[in-house]
Order: C-alpha cells, then sequence, then structure tokens
C-alpha cells in the first residue's frame, strides 16, 4: 500500500466528515434557531415576556412570549403554562390554541406556550426524536418543533453530580437542573432553568393569579397519567371537574391525586406552597415516551399507535388503556382544553368572587370532530401586528 494512496484515503475521509459535520451542524442550527406563527386571538389583549417580571433572563434563551387576554370586567385570574417538557407536544399545541382561540369575558386569562423554551431546542440524544412534526390545516401543513425535557445544554452547563433543589434541599437526578417541573420554585441566582421558575413566581405573585395549570403528557408505563394532580389548596376543584370529566365528556375517566407534600420542585407542589395560587397539573397520555415503543418517528408522535405498547399493556405494563386506536395528539389536546375549560369553571364556582369566563376554546368533541390544526390559523392572512414568533 503506497504513501501516496493512504493519503488520498485520508484526504476522502477528512472531505467526507466535514460534509458529515456541515450537515448536521445546519439541521442543528435550523432547529434551534426556528420560529414557529403565533395568530393571536382578538382576545389578547397584551404580549409581555418573561424578563418583564425577572429582568436578568432577557434577551436569554428561555425569555418566553406571556400571552394576556384581559376582559376589562374584575374576576379571577387563571394561568395556563404549555412547554414544560417539549418533548409533550399535547401540552405547547393545547397552550397554542388557547392563544390563537380564547375570549375572556370576564376576568383574565394569562398563557405561556412555551415555559421551558430551552428545552425546545434540542432533542433527546440517543433517542432519534424527530426535529419537527407537522400539523395539517386547512390552509396548508404548519410545522412545529420537537423538544426535549431538559433545557439545552448549550444554555445551561455544566451539571451538577447531584441537583439540590432550592429550597427544599432534595436531592435529584444532575440533569434535572434543567428540568422546569424540577426546580420551582426556582432560585434568583441559580441556574437558568431554576430563574425561570422564579420568575415565573414572580408573575404569579405580581399579576394576582388564582388558579395555575400547568400542562404535560405521559408515558403509559408511568403511573402519574390521564389525571389532575393538585395540590392540597386545589383539590376540591381538581376533585369535581374530574368527575364531572369523565361523567359526560371523556371516553376514558381523568383521575385525580393529591400532590405528595416531600417530593419538592414540581409546580403542583411549589406553586401552591410558595404563592396564593391553586396549583394542578394535567396529565394526558403519549405513547412516544414509553420505553417499549417502536420506531420513534412523527407518525408515532402524533397517531399514539404503537404495537409494542400496545403488548405491553396485554402484559398488564401500563397504567393506562390503548387499543389500535392508539392515543392520537386530537385527543391529547382535546383533553387538555376541555380540563382547562372545566377546572376554570368549578374554580370560578367555588369561588363567585374571583370567577372567570373564558369562550372560542373547542372541547373534547370538537378537536377530535375538526382536528387540532383547525384551531391554527395562517399566519399571511392575519394583520402584523397580531402575529408573534416562538
Amino acid at each position: 500500500m503506497s504513501d501516496k494512496w493512504l493519503k488520498n484515503v485520508k484526504i476522502i475521509t477528512l472531505i467526507i466528515t466535514v460534509i458529515v459535520i456541515l450537515i448536521a451542524g445546519r439541521a442543528f442550527y435550523e432547529h434551534r434557531y426556528f420560529k414557529g406563527s403565533v395568530v393571536l386571538s382578538s382576545g389578547v389583549t397584551e404580549v409581555k415576556k418573561l424578563s418583564d417580571y425577572f429582568s436578568p433572563l432577557k434577551e436569554t434563551m428561555n425569555d418566553c412570549n406571556i400571552y394576556i387576554f384581559d376582559s376589562g370586567i374584575p374576576g379571577g385570574t387563571v394561568m395556563v403554562i404549555g412547554g414544560t417538557h417539549p418533548e409533550e407536544p399535547g401540552a405547547n399545541l393545547a397552550a397554542q390554541v388557547l392563544v390563537e382561540n380564547a375570549m375572556v369575558d370576564k376576568g383574565r386569562l394569562i398563557v405561556a406556550i412555551w415555559a421551558n423554551k430551552s428545552a425546545s431546542t434540542v432533542s433527546r440524544p440517543g433517542d432519534a426524536y424527530p426535529q419537527f412534526y407537522h400539523i395539517p390545516t386547512s390552509w396548508g401543513i404548519k410545522k412545529f418543533r420537537m423538544g426535549d425535557r431538559w433545557a439545552n445544554p448549550l444554555d445551561s452547563w455544566p451539571d451538577p453530580e447531584v441537583y439540590v433543589n432550592y429550597p427544599s434541599g432534595q436531592m435529584l437526578a444532575y440533569m434535572d437542573i434543567r428540568n422546569l417541573n424540577r426546580t420551582w420554585p426556582g432560585k434568583a441566582d441559580g441556574s437558568i432553568v431554576e430563574q425561570t421558575c422564579y420568575a415565573f413566581i414572580e408573575l404569579i405573585k405580581k399579576e394576582s393569579v388564582g388558579l395555575f395549570i400547568d400542562l404535560h403528557e405521559a408515558e403509559l408505563e408511568y403511573p402519574v397519567i390521564s389525571t389532575i394532580v393538585a395540590n392540597q389548596n386545589a383539590q376540591e376543584v381538581a376533585a369535581m371537574a374530574s368527575m364531572t370529566l369523565t361523567a359526560f365528556e371523556f371516553e376514558r375517566p381523568i383521575g385525580m391525586e393529591f400532590s405528595p407534600p416531600s417530593l419538592h420542585g414540581l409546580s403542583h407542589r411549589e406553586v401552591g406552597d410558595y404563592s396564593d395560587a391553586l396549583s394542578l397539573l394535567f396529565e394526558a397520555p403519549e405513547p412516544f415516551l414509553d420505553r417499549v415503543r417502536g420506531i420513534t418517528d412523527e407518525h408515532l408522535l402524533l397517531t399514539g399507535k404503537d404495537p409494542f405498547v400496545m403488548k405491553a399493556g396485554e402484559y398488564g405494563l401500563l397504567y393506562e388503556k390503548i387499543d389500535e386506536k392508539g392515543w392520537p395528539i386530537d385527543v391529547r389536546v382535546g383533553r387538555h382544553c376541555s380540563t382547562i375549560l372545566q377546572a376554570t369553571q368549578t374554580y370560578s364556582e367555588m369561588y363567585p368572587e374571583k370567577a372567570m369566563v373564558i369562550s372560542k376554546v373547542p372541547r373534547y368533541a370538537e378537536v377530535i370532530e375538526n382536528g387540532v390544526g383547525h384551531y391554527l390559523y395562517n399566519p399571511d392572512e392575519a394583520s402584523a401586528d397580531r402575529v408573534v414568533y416562538e
């Protein structure tokens, strides 16, 4: 083997390596800096930034949009956040459906679509997550960025050997310092995710939020699924909403669980303990997250159909039922929309002095019938001042 031949092999290998790096780098760059449009409902009266409540977040990746609906009629204030875990698309899609459709006839509604925006800029290493997913609408295909459970290491590095939640002192997994649902109530001089939680607590206090709702999806192997998790201050609202939805609206029941007092860092525990807001967390089933799943692709993400997860169910390894219908994205978004509306109605009935009224938001059956894309609007047909980007 001649030296010339070896030299040529090395040059070719280097060229191929550089090409692969450029292709991968371009894909990573496109994913991190992708901007998705949000067409504001006429009910949105103001769009603020999270940094308006905690200035150190200004111009960071987690300085997300805060959408405010103010009816002008005194009443309560309800806050809904999606995107705590951007690998759970039913949550951020439900939040976006609120922003693009809701009208508030009494009181105020506050929504964050991407609560941990940094986590939407990275996908799960080693799990072959799709970088994007697509929702069909009457005007075309709308593209969304798929994310991860944890903030991007580019925005929060290095991780500690053990994450110690502040101020509880509870020890958690090292990567949970980047998990928005392990870092509540936040820390003013902490990591970017701890600062994000701190900013949300400041927002909740400043805006006098009465009911706080954190939207999630979970794998069917996880016991906390198809449920409303409630801080003790919100147990009556959660129990009544759960019973009403199970009896009159959902094909499969939604339960209610108490937030464990000794489990710290989660929104349903700390928001209720560190503010005056009643704190709830909603979980919908997402087979895409199960470890026993098949190919991790966009089809599984949107249809929720997987024969391997079904087989696990046959062996009693799941905490939620699944059949050939799966758990489609329309079902998951519809469950979140109806649960938000029912919890808000129940809260208003129990606390009439803090009542608020939301209209124009589709319920479970409507989302299933029409598809979630029916409630997403064409930015090209909207006034420029009613379109923002996430």
